[in-house]
This record gives C-alpha cells, structure tokens and sequence, in this order.
C-alpha cells in the first residue's frame, strides 16, 4: 500500500496506507496499518511497525528493529539492528490497556542509535543524540548527548555527523556548538555557512 512509489519485497508486508515515496519494505519486514513511515525511509529485512507508531523522512531501520505503538521517531535517524522499543512500563499478558495507558517514546531527528539498544518507553532522546551498541536508554538524552552502557549515561557529545566532540565542542567537519539547556546547540560555523 502507500504511494506508488514505495517499493516492498515480495516477502514483505506492508498493511500502512500512510507510507511515503521511495521507502523500502525488505524481506519479512511488516508495517502494520495504522503506521505513519515518512519518505525515503529504509526497512530491513524482520523489522517490524505496529500501528500507531510514526517514522519521519529518510528512517533507516535496520535488521530484526522492533517499533511499537506510542514511537515516534523524527527525521534522518538510524536504528540500528535489533534495536527494541517498548510502550508499557508494566505489561500483564492478562491486563488489556488500550493506546491511552502505553507511554509514549520520542526520538529526534537525527538520532542514531546503535545494535542492541533497548529504549524503556516513556522517554525523549534529542536531536543528534547517539546511543552506544547496547545501550538500555531508561531516561531522557539530551541533544547531541553520546550515550552507552546499562542504564545508558552521558559519556560525551557528537556531531551531527556522528564524530565525538572535544572540550572546546568544535568538530573537524567544521561545525560548533555551545551549551543551551541540557544539550548543546549548533552555532554559526564553516559547515552551516556552507
């Protein structure tokens, strides 16, 4: 389903009317109706949208990713493989909840988060965040924060292009950031001149 320009193997499932152009639905992969996937997004082979989750422009999400109900996920982020979202802070098999009790998850543009990482829902990850290869996120990340280890803690801070950041918050791609709020900001530099 989708726009004509979505393109799903033929050992893919894609239920989603809500799919854009150019996205790519791999092998055993299965987004569910009720799935919003934006452009250009890539799906890979056993990843799995349920309904009511939402992924911006240009997703990745690689192998074996799980994206339950309650996700949001922003532009140009990378989910890495088997990384495992959640949406219910006490799960009964025998407790029914409808989508008003699930917490929701918001993930930022940008965002990578590496293989592995669990992500307790109920959380805010900012933009550029990067979450280390096995990272259980339990809390809040702020932006451009570099993450890792269990519970996930600030270990750094990153790029937009993904490089860790010295003290004076200068990147060799030619990007700077100051301090604003719990994260660091992007300030006039030679990348965003041009």
């Amino acid at each position: 389903m989708g726009d004509a320009g979505v393109r799903v193997h033929p050992l893919g499932l894609c239920e989603s009317d809500q799919v854009g152009a150019g996205t790519r639905v791999w092998a055993w992969a299965h987004v569910m109706p009720g799935a919003v996937v934006g452009a250009d997004c890539n799906i890979c082979d056993h990843a799995y949208v349920e309904g009511g989750a939402r992924l911006g422009d240009r997703v990745t999400v690689k192998n074996a990713v799980l994206v339950f109900e309650g996700v949001d996920v922003g532009d140009d982020a990378f989910l890495g493989p088997n990384v495992l979202f959640t949406n219910d802070l006490r799960p009964r098999s025998h407790v029914k909840k409808g989508p008003e009790a699930l917490l929701p998850t918001v993930v930022g543009e940008g965002v990578t988060l590496g293989a592995g990482t669990v992500v307790v829902c109920g959380t805010t990850i900012g933009a550029h965040a990067f979450a280390a290869a096995g990272s259980v996120v339990t809390r809040d990340v702020a932006a451009h924060s570099f993450v890792a280890g269990n519970p996930a803690v600030h270990r750094g801070w990153v790029c937009v292009c993904g490089e860790r950041l010295g003290e004076d918050l200068r990147c060799g791609c030619g990007r700077a950031f100051e301090p604003a709020g719990t994260g660091l900001r992007e300030v006039e530099s030679e990348a965003a001149a041009g």
